[in-house]
């Protein structure tokens, strides 16, 4: 809202924003703020419930508004009715993911990593990686803002280094609609896909050991119980032969000869 009151350039106008920490409601703020001449003189917050002057006029004001029950109950109700309405445009905004690896180009490095930043406006933003907690700029690439078509960027940033044992590697965003910079670490540890990946492996080869072994025992055990049993003569083993092999007549004659006098008449 934004009124003129004279030519002189003194103007009056009223600012109405939501906070979003979350998409969930207890942590949307909704702040209404009343300007004069550039200086706010009165703010309702939902947070606070009631309207706040900050100048004598202010005061006054936020003591008459505060005691309209009407006009104070239509003030709490815009987070619903402005707020609610809009989480799913503004509460995914500024969304910064976290460092991962990616595969180098080839030099003198042997890794690399990138830092994403998604859905920020406006377009000027501060991407910076630090290396133990200090600024690094060297071996340091980033494109452009990119524009999304929606009024929104996305900006990518890499980092080519050789690890040190215990170093600590993180991306900062330095951006207006950030009150604080955003840090986001890099965890040097696999992913979840690689672990999975590393597990089924490491299941299947225990498992293939497993059965080798349990192959390897039985056999043991088979060639163990065939060794204890009955030893056969060289003359059972002859007697044994002749009969699995009829056709040889003159080889088994002496147990040809034996069976046929052994049959009844």
């Amino acid at each position: 809202m934004l009124c003129f009151l004279s030519p002189d350039g003194f103007k009056n106008y009223a600012v109405g924003h939501c906070v979003f920490n979350s998409s969930e409601m207890k942590d949307i703020e909704y702040i209404c703020s009343f300007y004069y001449n550039k200086d706010e003189f009165i703010r309702f917050s939902s947070s606070v419930g009631e309207f706040v002057g900050y100048t004598e006029l202010g005061v006054k004001i936020a003591e008459r508004w505060n005691n309209d029950t009407a006009f104070l109950a239509m003030a709490r109700a815009e987070k619903e009715t402005v707020c609610k309405v809009n989480i799913e445009n503004c509460a995914h905004r500024s969304r910064l993911e976290k460092p991962g690896s990616v595969t180098p180009p080839g030099g003198k490095h042997t890794h690399m990593l990138m830092c994403s930043v998604y859905d920020f406006f406006p377009k000027h933003i501060s991407v910076k990686w630090l290396r133990d907690g200090k600024v690094t700029t060297s071996d340091v690439t980033s494109t452009e803002e990119l524009a999304d078509g929606d009024w929104y960027y996305q900006i990518h940033s890499h980092l080519e280094f050789t690890p040190r044992s215990g170093e600590k590697i993180s991306c900062m965003v330095e951006h207006i609609s950030l009150s604080d910079p955003l840090i986001r670490d890099w965890d040097p540890s696999l992913p979840e896909s690689e672990r999975n990946k590393i597990a089924i492996g490491a299941s299947g080869l225990i498992l293939g050991l497993i059965l080798s072994l349990a192959g390897f025992i039985y056999y043991k055990r088979k060639m163990q119980g065939q060794s204890a049993g009955p030893v056969q003569t060289s003359s059972d083993q002859f007697n044994l032969f002749c009969l699995g092999h009829w056709t040889s007549l003159y080889l088994c004659s002496p147990v040809l000869v034996s069976l046929y006098r052994s049959r009844p008449p």
